[in-house]
Parts: C-alpha cells; sequence; structure tokens
C-alpha cells in the first residue's frame, strides 16, 4: 500500500458494479501483518490503553459467540488506535484443563485407550498435540474476523512466565494462610475423576424417586405402633455410609427418641438419632439420615456431632469395600440391588416417582457425586471482602450494563472456600511436596534441593486459577516488565455475562491481592447468541452457526456488522440470516455510494474542503449531519452502545449521504461550472473519507479497500485518524432548510405514487406558502426541485389557485399542488385528504391530551415539553391546511 495516492489510474480506480466480499478479503489481513500496523505505536507522548484479550480454550473451533466478542473487543481497539492512543490488545490462549483433558480422553476411549495405559508423561504430549493443532485453528480464525492482534505478545496458560507466575501465587497465598489443605465434601466428576468448584456444575431436572426405608430400632421401641422409624431418600446407594439419624430439637414428635439407636438396613450398623437444627421438620417426615462423606450439609452435621465420615465410594463412582457385598458395582447398578433386597426384606415402604434437580458436570456431563476428599482450598472470605471494598474506591471496576455490578457482589458476599485442586494431568502442578518419610509438607517456587526425599502431590490447579491472573501475567508480572509498568491495569474487559463468577471475579480479587490494582477500568458484558427461536445454540439441537461459514458466504465485514449492532448490552442476541442479508445489503450500498465518488474524483490528487463561502446547501447540509453523525459515534462508543452508533452511522451513509447528497451531487457534477464541479468533488471525496474512518473498527476490509481507492495520505486505513467534531460544521439553519426540501421532494413523490405517474413524467407543480423565508428556500433551490420532482412549470407564492383536478400534499407551513386532471379522481382525492385531517386531528388531541397532564408538564424536562408544544404547532397547521383543502374539493365537486 502507497504512502499516498497523488495521480489515481484507471486501473486503480476500476471497481466491480457489485460488492464481492471474497475478493476484498484476501490477503489483506497479511499486509496488515507485515506492516505491523497492530502493533503498539510505541510513542511514549500517547495514551495507553490495553485490553487482553478473554483467552479461548484449545477444545475446538470458536463458535458465534467468541466472534461476538472478539469483534467488539477490535472496534474498541481500532478506533483508539485510530484516536492516537498507545494501543495494545494481547492475544492468549487456554490451556482449559478439564475441558481439554476430557476432549483429549474422549479421543483416546475412541481407540480403546485411557490416559492410564499411556502414563502421565506421555499423555501430556498427547494434548500438546491437541493442543497445537487447535491453535493453530483458531488463529486462522482470528485472522478470517480480521482481529488487529499483536502476536508478538502472544501468552499461553502453560508457558514459562505464567507458570512461574501460578506457583508465586500459590505460593503467597499458602504463606498467607489464605491456601489450605483439608478434608472436606467436595464435588466430583466420577468420568474425569476431579474435584469440580460450584461454578463448574450444572443442575438439571432429572427422573428419579424417594425410597420410603425402614430403620429398626435396635432395643425393641415402639413407634406409632411400629418397631421402626421411616427414612425416604433419594439416593439409597449411599446408605452404607450412613452413621446418624437427626430430627430438628423442636420437633415434639421425636423428643423421646432422641438418643435411640436404629440399625442402617442392609448392612445393620448401629447408628444414634440426634437433633440439630438442620432438618426441617416440615419436610417429608421430619427426619432424615446423615451420610457425612456424601452430602455437604450432612457433612457439617457431623462435623457438629462428631459422627464417623465413611466413604463408600471408588473415584470412578462404584461402589468400594465399605459397601460390603454391593462392592465394585456401579453407583447406579448399586441403587437398584439395594432397592430389590430392600424390597425382598421387607426393607422397602413405598417408591415415589420425582422429578428433581440434579447436578452435573459441565465438562463431561455426568452427574456429580459429594464426595469427601482431601484437596486444596483458597479461603475466599478475605479477598471478597477486598474486593468488595474496592468498588467504593475511585480504582473500581465499571460495570456495563451496570446491573451486573450487583450481581458480583451478591456472589462475592456469599462466596464459599474455593477448592483449587483438580485430579487431571493437563494443567498447573501444585507447587507442594510431601516427605516421603516424615510426610511433612513443603510447598516453594522450586521442588526441595533433594527432591529425591519428596513426592510432588499428583494434582494440578483449576483452570480459573491460572486465568485469574490473565490481565497482569501476561504483562510480564511477577516481573516489574515495561509492558506491565505502562499497560496494566487494563483499560476494558469484553466477556459474557455467564462466566462473571467463573472469571471476573477471580481476576479482580487477585489483581487487587497482588497488583494493588483493579484488573481493568472497565467490563463489558453482553449475552448469548441464540438461534432464531431464541434457543440457546448447541450441539442437541443442532442449530450450531459456524462463524466462519458465514463469512464465507457473507464475508467478515457483514458478521461484524451484524455482531456490532445486534442487541443492547447485557442482552442475548438472536442469529438470523435475514439479518446477515441485510448487512451485506448494507455495505453493497456503501460500496456503489463508494464507487460512484471513485469513478467521479478525476482530477483530485488530496480531498480539500473548499472555502466555507463557496459551500452550496446541500454541502453545508451533508457537512452539518456528518458532525451530529461523528459525535453521536463517539458519544455512544464511550458507552458501549455499539447499537446507537451504528443505527446513527447507517441512517447517515443511507438516507443523508446515499439517497440525498450524491444524489444531489449530480447536479453540480454535470455543471458546466468548473468551479462548482471542483467543490462538491472534493466535498463528496472528504464526506466519504470521513465516513470510512467511521466505519472502519467495525467493517475493517472493505473500509481498507475503498479507502486506498480513493486520493488519500496515509499508509493504512488502520492507523488513520478518527474523525473528531468540528463545530465549524454545525449548521441548524442549512438542516432545516434541506429538511424543507426533503420533505418537498417526498410529498411529490407521494403524490406520484397514488396517482401511478411514474418519475419520468413531467409535471407540474404550485407551492402554497406565506411563510417568506420557506419561499426564498424553495425558489433558491429550484434546479434541485426539478431535478427531484421533474417539473414542467414550478409556481411558488402564498395566494395560489388550486386546479380543480389536481392531487395535494402538506408540509410544514406549505401546500403542494400537482394537477393531475387525467389521472386523479376527485371523490378519491377527497377520500385521500379526509384521511389527513383524520391523521392530523388525532395528533393534535394527542398533544392536548399530554400536555393536559400537569405531571407531565411540570416533571418532564422542559425541552421535552417544547418539543411536544413544537409539535402540536406543526400538526395543527397541517390540519388547517388539510382542513382548507378539503373545502376546496367539497365545493368543487
Amino acid at each position: 500500500m502507497a504512502e499516498t495516492n497523488d495521480k489515481r489510474s484507471t486501473e486503480q480506480t476500476e471497481m466491480s458494479t457489485k460488492y464481492d466480499p471474497t475478493a476484498i478479503e484476501k490477503g489483506r489481513y497479511n499486509e496488515w501483518l507485515d506492516e505491523g500496523v497492530f502493533k503498539p505505536s510505541g510513542d511514549k507522548k500517547a495514551k495507553p490503553f490495553s485490553i487482553v484479550l478473554p483467552p479461548p480454550n484449545v477444545t475446538g473451533k470458536l463458535h458465534l459467540g467468541h466472534a461476538w466478542d472478539t469483534t467488539l473487543q477490535d472496534m474498541i481497539i481500532r478506533r483508539k488506535r485510530m484516536q492516537g492512543y498507545d494501543t495494545l490488545w494481547l492475544p492468549g490462549m487456554d490451556h482449559a484443563g478439564i475441558a481439554t483433558q476430557a476432549k483429549v480422553e474422549a479421543k483416546l476411549r475412541e481407540q480403546g485407550i485411557s490416559r492410564y495405559d499411556l502414563g502421565r508423561e506421555k499423555f501430556i504430549e498427547k494434548v500438546w498435540e491437541w493442543k497445537d493443532d487447535f491453535a493453530a485453528t483458531i488463529k486462522e480464525q482470528w485472522a478470517k474476523l480480521g482481529l488487529s492482534l499483536d502476536y508478538s505478545r502472544e501468552r499461553f496458560t502453560l508457558d514459562k512466565g505464567l507458570s512461574k507466575a501460578v506457583r508465586r501465587v500459590f505460593v503467597d497465598l499458602y504463606n498467607k494462610g489464605l491456601i489450605y489443605r483439608g478434608e472436606y465434601i467436595i464435588n466430583w466428576d466420577p468420568q474425569a475423576r476431579t474435584a469440580l468448584s460450584d461454578i463448574e456444575v450444572i443442575h438439571k431436572d432429572d427422573k428419579g424417586a424417594f425410597y420410603h426405608v425402614k430403620y429398626p430400632f435396635t432395643d425393641g421401641t415402639k413407634f406409632n405402633g411400629k418397631d421402626y422409624i421411616e427414612i425416604a431418600t433419594t439416593r439409597p446407594e449411599t446408605m452404607m455410609g450412613d452413621t446418624a439419624v437427626a430430627v430438628n430439637p423442636s420437633d415434639e414428635r421425636y423428643k423421646d427418641l432422641v438418643g435411640k439407636k436404629v440399625l442402617v438396613p442392609l448392612i445393620n450398623r448401629e447408628v444414634p438419632i440426634i437433633a440439630d437444627q438442620y432438618v426441617d421438620p416440615d419436610f417429608g417426615t421430619g427426619m432424615v439420615k446423615i451420610t457425612p462423606a456424601h452430602d455437604p450439609n450432612d457433612f457439617k452435621v457431623g462435623n457438629r456431632h462428631d459422627l464417623p465420615r465413611i466413604n463408600t465410594m471408588n473415584e470412578d463412582a462404584t461402589l468400594n469395600e465399605n459397601a460390603g457385598k454391593y462392592e465394585g458395582m456401579d453407583r447406579f447398578t448399586a441403587r437398584k440391588a439395594m432397592v430389590k433386597d430392600l424390597q425382598d426384606q421387607d426393607l422397602m415402604i413405598a417408591i415415589d416417582p420425582i422429578v428433581h434437580s440434579v447436578g452435573h458436570s459441565e465438562r463431561t456431563g455426568v452427574q456429580v457425586e459429594a464426595r469427601l476428599s482431601t484437596q486444596w482450598f483458597v479461603k475466599m472470605k478475605p479477598l471478597a471482602e477486598q474486593a468488595l471494598k474496592n468498588q467504593n474506591t475511585d480504582d473500581k471496576v465499571n460495570f456495563f450494563p451496570d446491573r451486573f455490578e450487583g450481581t458480583f457482589e451478591t456472589w462475592m458476599e456469599n462466596v464459599h472456600d474455593w477448592v483449587i485442586s483438580r485430579q487431571l494431568w493437563w494443567g498447573h502442578r501444585i507447587p507442594a511436596w510431601y516427605n516421603k518419610k516424615t510426610g511433612e509438607t513443603y510447598v516453594g517456587m522450586e521442588a526441595p534441593k533433594d527432591s529425591e526425599n519428596w513426592q510432588q502431590d499428583p494434582d494440578v490447579l483449576d483452570t480459573w486459577f491460572s486465568s485469574a491472573l490473565w490481565p497482569f501475567s501476561t504483562m510480564g508480572w511477577p516481573e516489574d516488565t515495561e509492558d506491565f509498568k505502562r499497560y496494566f491495569p487494563t483499560d476494558t474487559l469484553v466477556t459474557g455475562y455467564d462466566i462473571i463468577f467463573f472469571w471476573v471475579s477471580r481476576m479482580i480479587f487477585q489483581s487487587l491481592e497482588f497488583t494493588k490494582r483493579r484488573p481493568f477500568k472497565d467490563v463489558l458484558l453482553h449475552g448469548l447468541i441464540r438461534d432464531s427461536q431464541g434457543r440457546k445454540m448447541s450441539k442437541s439441537l443442532g442449530n450450531g452457526i459456524d462463524p466462519m461459514d458465514v463469512i464465507d458466504k457473507y464475508g467478515a465485514d457483514a458478521l461484524r456488522w451484524f455482531l456490532s449492532n445486534g442487541g443492547t448490552p447485557g442482552q442475548d442476541l438472536k442469529f438470523t440470516y435475514d439479518k446477515m442479508d441485510s448487512a451485506w445489503n448494507f455495505i453493497n450500498k456503501i460500496w456503489n455510494a463508494s464507487r460512484y465518488v471513485i469513478m467521479n474524483l478525476d482530477g483530485i490528487d488530496q480531498p480539500t474542503l473548499p472555502d466555507k463561502s463557496e459551500w452550496q446547501l446541500s454541502d453545508r447540509w451533508i457537512l452539518s449531519r456528518l458532525n451530529a453523525t461523528v459525535n453521536k459515534v463517539n458519544e455512544q462508543f464511550e458507552k458501549y452502545n455499539f447499537g446507537e452508533a451504528d443505527r446513527a452511522l447507517y441512517d447517515f451513509i443511507w438516507f443523508d449521504f446515499c439517497d440525498w447528497y450524491i444524489e444531489m451531487s449530480k447536479e453540480a457534477l454535470n455543471s458546466d461550472d468548473a468551479k462548482l464541479k471542483k467543490n462538491t468533488q472534493n466535498i463528496l471525496a472528504y464526506v466519504l473519507d470521513q465516513t470510512l474512518r467511521l466505519l472502519q473498527p467495525i467493517m475493517p476490509f472493505v473500509t481498507e479497500y475503498l479507502w486506498q481507492k480513493m486520493p488519500h495520505v496515509g499508509k493504512s486505513l488502520v492507523t488513520a485518524a478518527f474523525p473528531e467534531n468540528h463545530a465549524e460544521f454545525d449548521d441548524a439553519q442549512s438542516e432545516n432548510e434541506m429538511q424543507s426540501l426533503i420533505d418537498l421532494i417526498k410529498a411529490v413523490r407521494n403524490i406520484r405514487s397514488e396517482a401511478n405517474a411514474p418519475l419520468s413524467s413531467p409535471i407540474d407543480m404550485l407551492i402554497q406558502t406565506d411563510n417568506q423565508t420557506l419561499q426564498e428556500i424553495f425558489e433558491t433551490n429550484r434546479d434541485y426541485i426539478d431535478r427531484f420532482c421533474h417539473c414542467k412549470e414550478l409556481k411558488i407564492g402564498a395566494t395560489i389557485d388550486a386546479p380543480k383536478l389536481s392531487m395535494s400534499a402538506v408540509i410544514t407551513d406549505a401546500t403542494i399542488f400537482v394537477p393531475l386532471a387525467e389521472l386523479v379522481d376527485l371523490n378519491e382525492e377527497k377520500v385521500r385528504v379526509q384521511k389527513d385531517v383524520d391523521k392530523f386531528e388525532a395528533e393534535v388531541a394527542r398533544s392536548d391530551k399530554k400536555l393536559a397532564n400537569k405531571k407531565f408538564v411540570e416533571n418532564a424536562p422542559s425541552a421535552v415539553v417544547d418539543e411536544e408544544k413544537q409539535k402540536k404547532a406543526d400538526h395543527q397547521s397541517k390540519l388547517d391546511a388539510a382542513k382548507e383543502r378539503l373545502t376546496q374539493i367539497t365545493n368543487e365537486l
């Protein structure tokens, strides 16, 4: 790409008549990379602005949600780059421990192999192969989307630098007493054979049953005439771990039973009946079995009453030696066997089918077990308190939409200790070693010097432990690097609202703990992409959309346009191919408008605005509309209201520039007035140049192509200056005058349409107005009126004799008559004008009602009230004119 475009050959300006995204986008991304336009400017005087890319998991291809997420980030960083900031958009990927390991294990299972067959080292080699394959695919997709990433700083959550940061955080938290190891009930994934945090568990409705079982008294006690109590459970397979039966201490029904003992069916273990506030006396029988090793609430009850913990389940959810004859059975097989045995031994009272909410692993989909296990935990209370306190300082994280700050705070206020150890092989190995002889625990950055005497903990850390450090570990922390000093804290995080708990909150408290700063200034939270029916996209529904397929059909720019304007911040977005058709059509409109301008810029080497004294009404108007659009786009981008920014762009380009200014420019371009022609060429070129700059963050490929085709200064549109406010362009008078012309032209077009009179047929026009300013506007712009309305004769005045056979239209302060004797039925015209009368009467009545509302007048801003009064006056004027015309027609019939 040339630095300047001084003399443009025919070949340079030749363009196809139809937008072809494949041809436009081909090779462009590599040109940008070769020129290094995505890297920070290095200008130390420029204000830094940074974003770290939320690292996608190396588990597969990117989906539409990723495309949405990254497009919004790219729009933000591209605009800031054009505004002169020293921008850094740092890319990277996440090793995604359990998710990636589950994918690789599933692939191995297809070959009849398990990770245990390969061993840890060989298995990890297989995962690295998987990572390399999918990382390459993801980078190809980034390129296809046009993401302006600085690949020289790309990071991976398992790379050497990030691994050092992870160890540093673990060791420091451990030394502060904020990381500890203990035996607790945790969520257990029996397929992946690993612990899960609470937020990695998805609850689904499953069919189940309440099994009502007899627990006999050991001493012949009778209760309600029976020698047993009735216990209802949904999980009979855990009965072998029962160590008590509990009742509420305030439950008068059972006060005499506390202290008695009953037998656990099938195993005949004696267990006590205890009293504990945990039991809800109004639920079921008011008596519950307590299984401390297999239920989190029972675990707490067991701790309060010093009950033994009997773990009856293996890592793979088969029953162990504590389950007696059921040892080795799968949990669900054991359930069936136990139910049959209970029935055979007359210990089953009833089975009531139910549908209940059951936890499932987010990654493998299997039913989660609550299982007693020794794990590593982060003590969350002090970290959460620090994060909540920070939200009351100037260094707070700003949430967009702000309602999500409440979501964040609620979670932090109710957070549990975080189980961070995972029984996986793929991930950051826990930096803890146990002495083979003494059992002593050592935690450190490196292994003990006498490593032969120590055994490292086999577990790895939860994926979110390392990704929680992403905003600062990617900048080189814990080293005090130049990038860390310049670009941290980052400016904006863009991510889905569904991972506030998983990731956003953890980045905040880890950053505050280790850098004493927020990780990012703003967090923009978007929703989920759904199908045309509003359903979440999923493999089971078969409604997923591959963004690369969409790009192949419509181009990256069309997809980006759809993603940028499709939804309000925080809301979900529906994908439809109709919206993609509309996106492509809009770009095709831009293409054709640009083609017209570029093909008519002969003799223009560098666009230069003519002196303001030489601007025509249409010139003043389009520059005023351009400035209003620039201000609207900049204002809405700062608020992350991209949809509003896009709407302003769409209206300006489609209606103001294409439908009106370009059409009006044809008069000047075909004129014999060389000065007028050159002025118009320069203004066309200027407006197109500024428009392409406004669009560049959203649709970078087509705008770069078009900008290179027209006269320009600079290497690439990527680094060209973003449009700013030009107060000298603001011209309310020209906008009002132009609006009068537009209203006139539209009214005449409507008359032609109703009369079925083609635009090519010349017509006489009479404009009646006693507004002197309006008369002057119409007189001055007779050429425009003639061009757009195709007039044979045009009369403008305060007193006009309307022909008997004519059609009319009412605009503000004027009535338009078009004599069409051979086309108009006066009776039909009367009906049409009566409709106008009815319409304007309804508008006046609506305004009267609103202005009669005392609350509205007193509470609404004065500008809003004045605007309503102006609307009423405008509609009253149109109503009066329509009534007068109706009277004329009635008299003529």
